[in-house]
């Protein structure tokens, strides 16, 4: 058994996502367990340089997790022909020119979504990315959730028969950051800086249709700002100038219909931060993050509408749970390992840029739609 190192630029590790999900969970995760095994029998073991702007960080954060190396100097690090991928999950509006830097040093890319605020944008990088010749590829984390991956097992042994409608809820109350400190960065609440639900979220909902229940044909959209104004970092009031809630419906093919609601204004009262409600002619499926429950259509109850006396049925206990029959990991992590093999060993890899652009495209058109306050049809890119 040999070893092959991969050397990993890593950029935006500062942040919320980058640090939690693709540093710590990931690629050091990936570290600590030894690599990963590879079909030659060879073990990949991984090298992570991380870099940003602030040396004070980058250095703080290094000797935490005990990182050998580190940098303030982006364009150093591109040069070294020792690293051979560029990971980004800095911010929305730096991106694509950071990955257009990293795919000209010859560098694999890998980052979050969106690839960017503008497709235009999206879609010419997706074209360069081909033209590379260069491994390429963008966060599809939600595919990975043990929850969805259980409604994938359902589809496919033909538990719901035909998808009938798909009902999301997304979200939780994110607060002002006046009395009590949010839980997001203030940065997601203006639109010069790249935020809004509709940008984010969107993008999700694509990948999340489009890979389980059905390439999405038309949207229709309506945003709202119910927050007009929030508390920064810095303790400072600013005025919110893009969307903190999306109402959304979908026309998917076959006929499909989804609906999806992504609100940071709304308290919980799910089985999750996000479920998902699938009806079929033969059965529905409710999932969240991890867990997800089933009704077949042989054991479906047969409730009778009377509004002068109250429910006695309990709509719960009729949902069977979907045992946890596999071992499953973290979600960023489980992508991430897929890239690396398809790096490494150029093992299959559906999720390129093409399909950032597709979640950009979504985004960007439902924008358009609560703008004109109409449904939009989703024309196929073309790359």
């Amino acid at each position: 058994m040999a070893e092959q190192r991969l050397g990993i630029i890593m950029h935006g590790v500062t942040g919320r996502m980058g640090y939690n999900q693709h540093l710590v969970r990931s690629i050091l995760a990936i570290r600590d367990q030894g690599g990963i095994m590879l079909k030659n029998g060879d073990r990949l073991v991984v090298d992570p340089i991380i870099v940003g702007r602030n040396a004070d960080k980058m250095q703080a954060l290094a000797k935490k997790h005990n990182i050998a190396r580190w940098s303030d100097d982006l364009d150093a690090a591109l040069a070294n022909p020792d690293d051979t991928i560029f990971f980004d999950a800095g911010t929305t509006l730096m991106r694509a020119g950071l990955l257009e830097k990293a795919l000209a040093a010859g560098k694999h890319v890998y980052c979050e979504k969106p690839t960017s605020d503008d497709l235009d944008v999206a879609v010419n990088l997706a074209k360069a990315a081909r033209a590379s010749g260069l491994k390429h590829g963008v966060v599809q984390d939600k595919l990975f959730l043990p929850g969805l991956m259980k409604i994938k097992m359902l589809k496919d042994s033909g538990f719901f028969g035909d998808i009938l409608s798909v009902r999301g809820e997304f979200g939780y109350w994110v607060f002002e950051g006046d009395w009590q400190k949010s839980q997001r960065p203030s940065w997601n609440y203006r639109k010069n800086d790249g935020g809004g639900i509709i940008l984010d979220m969107l993008c999700h909902w694509r990948y999340v249709l489009d890979n389980l229940f059905g390439e999405v044909q038309a949207v229709s959209c309506l945003g709202a700002t119910h927050i007009p104004q929030r508390v920064d970092e810095q303790g400072n009031t600013f005025n919110c100038d893009t969307d903190d809630a999306a109402y959304a419906t979908f026309e998917l093919e076959g006929g499909v219909i989804a609906q999806i609601n992504s609100s940071w204004t709304t308290r919980v009262r799910r089985d999750d931060l996000v479920t998902f409600h699938v009806d079929g002619t033969h059965g529905s499926a409710v999932a969240g993050l991890h867990k997800c429950w089933t009704q077949h259509r042989v054991n479906t109850p047969k409730p009778v509408w009377n509004p002068d006396q109250p429910q006695t049925m309990n709509f719960f206990n009729d949902w069977e749970e979907v045992p946890d029959n596999w071992p499953s990991d973290n979600g960023f992590k489980a992508q991430w390992e897929m890239f690396l093999r398809h790096v490494a060993e150029d093992a299959p890899w559906e999720y390129g840029l093409e399909a950032g652009a597709k979640g950009v495209q979504l985004a960007e058109l439902g924008l358009k739609s609560w703008e004109e306050r109409r449904w939009l049809d989703v024309p196929k890119l073309e790359f």
